[in-house]
């Protein structure tokens, strides 16, 4: 009896053992130097990427996303999609096309030959084929230059005004995980998956630009002005702000980070700093920063205390925020887009915001760090799991915080927003299900989405409202748990769905079958 119990926790062990080995994923680190010529909207830049292949297979090529060159011309999969979809067309009303050329890849030195992808709307995506085999737990260095055109800006990169929003701006190796490539085209609609890694960022500019960035300021000085004057500008809200001035021509600013999927960074001469901290449970302070234009009775004079009580609701919810900073920027009105999400940083283009949506879309958007950043599941293939489990804990913040919900806005009655939390999410979540039209499936990937209100719906509520489901079965606080315990998992990972459902039957110690069913019902769930 002892022997065979002792033989059975042997094997359970090494079974356990061996399906925690068996996950891996590449790494990648990036070393890059770029420089903003604001004339000509263009950037000039080199990066050194060191890729170690941490997967069991040998790799004989990499596909690399090239996303400045979606904005080429009307026939890529970009252009395509936005003119298939009536609610975006008023995007392509007027615009400027961008690139991305002067590639000269270098592998360990030696000059590397590319392919274009065979599908031709995916001149976004090349193959870099390596002069020798990356066999597993190897790592090379690929260098190149490149040089990119900003485009106006419709989408999430290009210029607006005097505005710099440099996203998807550097040639990026696609994620190779257990399912094999993912090198997808840049869409409008339909997010990212990247692999994991080390960024070191030097930037060159005119030195009259305030920068946010990915990441954390290497540059002492310019670091401490943003943060005296933000310190001021927080304090003395409603007054004349103190604006940045800037000493010199030229600067060149060093930003750092590690273990991010991402970096972008924006520029503007006229934007006002706020900077505080934010003490977590843990007593781990992180520095808070949002920059926004200068105009008079802007609602982002609070913008600081938005991000603090996302970055600590987050926190306590669902696990820790693992970077040393957090910042929201004010961008151009995108009236098809609240905002967009990057590792630290987040770009707000809601047009017509009010206090609570406000604080809404910068809660929704600082919640990315989690659902993206720190869990970085494949957005386009399972939107909802970024989307929608991000928008189930932006709807409880907003309930809690002010008895509001971003997609009912002022409709709600009083009589409903005077109700105890609790009540007052049934009867949003009841509304909800009765008013929208969910037709497609939750796991619907981004790009098979027929519109955008589909996208929208679907990816974000219809998710939310799956959620919610769960909850008012086994309960908010098992619900909690689960998350922490995913979190906990699965941090600084590419969790599958699979992933989230059997962490979520291992914390509640049940069996979720029939629940993740669910995910492939069409139809709303009255």
């Amino acid at each position: 009896m002892i022997k065979t119990a002792l033989t059975l926790l042997i094997s359970l062990f090494s079974i356990t053992v061996f399906a925690q080995d068996a996950y891996w994923q590449q790494q990648v680190d990036y070393t890059i130097d770029v420089s903003l010529n604001p004339a000509t909207k263009t950037l000039s830049g080199s990066e050194i990427i060191v890729y170690k292949n941490n997967s069991p297979s040998t790799l004989d090529f990499i596909w690399f996303h090239l996303y400045p060159n979606a904005y080429k011309n009307e026939n890529t999969a970009l252009f395509q999609q936005i003119k298939n979809d009536e609610s975006r067309k008023k995007k392509l009303d007027k615009y400027t096309y961008g690139n991305l050329e002067g590639l000269n890849f270098k592998v360990n030195g030696t000059v590397a030959k590319t392919e274009s992808h065979p599908n031709p709307q995916y001149i976004d995506v090349i193959k870099l084929i390596l002069p020798a085999p990356l066999k597993p737990g190897d790592s090379i260095s690929i260098h190149t230059d490149f040089k990119v055109l900003l485009p106006s800006y419709f989408s999430r990169s290009g210029y607006a005004d005097s505005q710099f929003m440099v996203t998807q701006w550097y040639p990026k190796p696609a994620v190779f995980d257990k399912n094999g490539w993912h090198e997808f085209p840049y869409l409008d609609m339909g997010e990212f998956y990247s692999e994991y890694g080390n960024y070191r960022v030097n930037i060159t500019l005119p030195a009259a630009y305030v920068v946010g960035a990915t990441g954390v300021l290497q540059n002492a000085y310019e670091l401490q002005a943003y943060k005296t004057i933000g310190a001021k500008n927080a304090l003395n809200r409603g007054n004349t702000p103190v604006l940045y001035t800037a000493k010199g021509d030229i600067k060149k600013l060093s930003y750092k980070i590690d273990n991010v999927p991402d970096f972008a960074w924006f520029a503007d001469k006229d934007l006002v700093i706020q900077y505080d901290t934010a003490k977590l449970v843990s007593g781990k302070v992180v520095d808070v920063f949002s920059y926004y234009h200068n105009k008079k009775n802007s609602l982002w004079v609070n913008s600081i205390d938005d991000v603090k009580d996302a970055v600590k609701y987050y926190s306590k919810s669902i696990g820790e925020y693992e970077y040393p900073i957090v910042q929201a920027i004010e961008g151009p009105a995108n009236n098809s887009s609240g905002g967009m999400e990057y590792p630290t940083i987040t770009l707000i283009t809601s047009p017509d915001a009010k206090k609570e949506t406000l604080d809404g879309v910068i809660a929704h958007e600082v919640g990315h760090n989690w659902f993206m950043s720190m869990l970085g599941s494949n957005e386009r293939m399972h939107t909802w799991q970024d989307e929608g489990l991000n928008t189930y804990f932006q709807f409880r913040y907003e309930a809690e915080k002010y008895r509001y919900n971003s997609l009912f806005g002022d409709k709600i009655p009083d009589k409903v927003r005077a109700l105890p939390v609790d009540q007052f999410q049934a009867a949003v979540y009841n509304a909800m299900a009765n008013a929208l039209p969910m037709n497609p499936a939750i796991e619907t990937p981004a790009a098979d989405f027929k519109t955008s209100d589909d996208y929208g719906i679907v990816s974000y509520f219809k998710t939310a409202i799956w959620l919610y489901m769960l909850e008012s079965s086994i309960g908010k606080e098992k619900v909690d748990q689960a998350f922490k315990d995913y979190f906990a998992k699965w941090k600084n990972k590419h969790p599958q769905p699979e992933d989230l459902k059997a962490s979520f039957e291992q914390s509640i110690g049940g069996k979720l079958d029939d629940y993740f069913k669910l995910l492939n019902h069409e139809g709303s769930f009255k």
